[in-house]
């Protein structure tokens, strides 16, 4: 065989092992270069490895023999188009009744208690023969395509009409908001449907969701002359709204404007019957939260943290081990199981809480005063209480701390109309009142399908609206708990403290942070509250300060204990278990319960996609097993850069036997976006290469899998 290396630039080279014919007169390499000479692999190696590292090259043909360092097998197995290597395959009704040849087998690292370790220095995680691959949490991964192509084609046919497009400048973002009327009658509707029972799920494919199709023309009364301009206000937070404003004046008529919402809640002063009456401690929710009815939300006490992913880690992840030693008993003998989860109540930061007061000029004395909360309707302040009429003893900065969410939504309509309401600037009353009309309405879509808009950036891009807290508390959202799945075996893991044991949960949580107004960089709620208890833990062990002396607690309840993952655990037959980034923490509970089964220790696999072993392998060495193995390590960033559903398909064949054996399950848990679609197009290809089967049929076959629960997805 031959291979024939073509560069933009030949550099030069220095070093003549290759052969006569290698080079030419002047010591570079032509654009075509014959190597029918050069038979010695190794040294060419060596020469390439030394002269041309980094170069641009094109391999039209291969060498003799393998060329080690330009791939990481000395041989390719047999692919077809989908990736997924040729060998034997099985229809379903009849399947392969063993499993694959050379398929590792799980054992143990030590016979011993599995207890949480230090994390240790990555092992070796390759299986034989597969190349590395993968995805952390994969956001970047290619997102499944949603228009499929027969859609597309009906729309084709349509005498679809672009909007007249506007004599004024031009939108200098990116327009995220559909701008294309495809119908207004119901009769190319029913063409782009069709007769086929799934409307509108096709609808969800084509419709942006921000409502698009209510947009009106902009129009200026005819009797006025002279346009009186909009000035838009002038601060880094309006112009982050990156707001399109079109040919909107002070003399524009804006029709169908939203309603001005109901007010739901009040404050009145505090009885007097009432008034020495305490609340709960300031790092815990207040008692009326409630999300798990009737339990109260338990103080639990936090006994360590640390920090899973190291230095230069792009996304990092804390490990916390919870105290539940006391947590009270609760009806229905539940208990915590493997790959449950446990709901975490978050509190706003305080400079988000202090920042909200600022801006709608809540007086400092006034924040942390008793007042009597009252409530028409609804299940605010409580998680999922009943909707009723309430009345409670609180302060304005409980409730703001614990039980509103300034950041994890969309902007609405009636959160615009409120702030429009008390703008006492005219320009910013003008814009809001825009945005909540029909013509309008492309900027508000623009708007809310904008990434990290959130009320403190609103607040101050319209500074002059300053709403009564009790009426922006009536149009927002109530801040949700957060769930967490479990790490470890929750049946395991115990500390001996004083002589008393003390029995623990564990979990992993990966920061979710995201560009900020400000130039900066702002977390998610419930994961920017629980790094901020890790750095205390940090910050105290590097102080030389017993972390435990900090009295620091985590408000959890017990949560979903018949989630997906803990309903369809079994400790026998074969299980393959694929997690992406966080996701991969709850198989390590899997994996330390399924150990304490001799018989079935060995029938456990696990592919695991991150983006950097040497950053954010997660419990790297804590397993308990001998992770080279059963553990597939699949990497995004560094090697070929491959992501874990490439992986799925070389591992076709385990796929097709765990699926196919009896009892199998294919566990997949990470995010849903890019990672989970991309394992489910994998799966289905699979099945397609190793069943015979066409597509739909593929994906029949995993539907009927997930029905009788041997494929079970949990992404978020």
């Amino acid at each position: 065989m031959l291979v024939f290396l073509s560069f933009k630039q030949p550099p030069a080279i220095t070093c003549g092992l290759v052969g006569a014919d290698c080079r030419n007169s002047t010591g570079h390499l032509p654009k075509s270069v014959s190597l029918r000479s050069c038979t010695h692999t190794n040294s060419f190696t060596r020469c390439f490895v030394t002269h041309w590292a980094g170069q641009s090259l094109n391999l039209r043909s291969c060498l003799p023999g393998p060329i080690m360092m330009l791939s990481t097998t000395t041989s390719a197995a047999r692919t077809d188009k989908n990736g997924i290597p040729l060998s034997v395959t099985s229809h379903p009704d009849n399947p392969i009744p063993e499993e694959p040849s050379a398929v590792p087998h799980l054992t143990l690292l030590h016979p011993g208690p599995l207890k949480s370790t230090e994390s240790q220095s990555s092992l070796p995680s390759l299986v034989t023969g597969s190349e590395v691959s993968s995805d952390s949490e994969a956001p970047s991964t290619p997102a499944t395509e949603l228009l499929t192509d027969d859609i597309a084609e009906k729309i084709d046919k349509l005498n679809v009409q672009p909007k007249e497009s506007s004599p004024l400048k031009p939108v200098t973002h990116r327009r995220r908001a559909s701008t294309v009327l495809i119908s207004q009658n119901s009769e190319d509707v029913q063409k782009i449907l069709g007769n086929v029972g799934a409307g509108t799920t096709r609808v969800e494919k084509l419709c942006c969701g921000g409502g698009c199709c209510k947009l009106q023309p902009l129009r200026q009364p005819a009797s006025s002359s002279v346009k009186r301009p909009i000035l838009p206000p002038k601060n880094k937070a309006f112009e982050s709204l990156q707001l399109y404003l079109g040919t909107l004046s002070h003399d524009s008529e804006l029709t169908n404007i939203c309603e001005l919402p109901e007010k739901t809640v009040s404050f009145a002063p505090v009885p007097v019957d009432l008034v020495d009456q305490k609340l709960g401690p300031s790092d815990h929710p207040p008692s009326f939260v409630q999300p798990h009815p009737p339990y109260e939300v338990y103080r639990a006490p936090l006994h360590y943290s640390r920090e899973l992913t190291k230095p230069g880690a792009e996304k990092r992840t804390f490990h916390f081990d919870i105290d539940i030693t006391d947590y009270p008993a609760e009806g229905g003998d539940v208990d915590f199981v493997v790959g449950g989860a446990i709901g975490v109540c978050p509190k706003n930061a305080d400079d988000v809480v202090d920042d909200i007061f600022n801006c709608l000029g809540v007086p400092r004395t006034v924040r942390d005063k008793k007042v009597m909360l009252h409530t028409t309707k609804g299940r605010w302040p409580t998680v999922w209480g009943d909707d009723k009429p309430r009345e409670l003893l609180t302060t304005r900065r409980e409730l703001v701390s614990w039980c509103t969410d300034f950041q994890s939504y969309p902007p609405t309509k009636p959160l615009l109309r409120l702030l429009a309401e008390y703008a006492s600037n005219r320009d910013e009353k003008k814009i809001l009142m825009y945005l909540c009309s029909a013509q309008g309405q492309g900027s508000f879509c623009d708007l809310r399908t904008s990434q990290y808009i959130t009320v403190s950036q609103l607040l101050h891009a319209f500074p002059s609206s300053q709403p009564p807290l009790d009426f922006l508390l009536s149009v927002l959202n109530p801040l949700m708990p957060r769930f967490y799945s479990l790490s470890q075996d929750p049946l395991l893991s115990q500390t001996a403290d004083g002589g008393n044991d003390r029995r623990l949960v564990e979990i992993a949580v990966t920061v979710h942070d995201c560009p900020d107004w400000q130039g900066a960089k702002r977390t998610g709620v419930g994961s920017g509250f629980l790094q901020r208890i890790a750095q205390k833990v940090i910050e105290a062990e590097e102080a030389g300060v017993d972390a435990r002396s900090l009295g620091l607690h985590i408000p959890m309840f017990r949560g979903l204990m018949a989630n997906p993952l803990a309903r369809e655990f079994v400790l026998d037959g074969p299980m393959l278990l694929i997690g992406a980034g966080v996701g991969v923490a709850p198989f390590r509970g899997f994996v330390q319960r399924r150990l304490k089964s001799a018989n079935c220790a060995n029938k456990v696999w696990v592919l695991q996609g991150i983006r950097d072993s040497l950053v954010d392998e997660l419990y790297s060495g804590e397993w308990g097993v001998h992770e080279e193995t059963v553990k597939r390590v699949v990497e995004s960033r560094r090697g070929e850069g491959r992501y874990v559903q490439e992986e799925v398909r070389n591992q076709a064949d385990l796929v097709w036997y765990v699926i196919n054996a009896l009892d199998g399950r294919v566990f997949v848990c990470g995010s849903s976006k890019g990672m989970g679609e991309g394992v489910e197009a994998a799966l289905i290809d699979v099945a397609m290469a190793k069943g015979n089967l066409n597509q739909q049929e593929a994906q029949q076959f995993w539907d009927n899998k997930k029905s009788a629960g041997q494929y079970i997805a949990e992404t978020w």
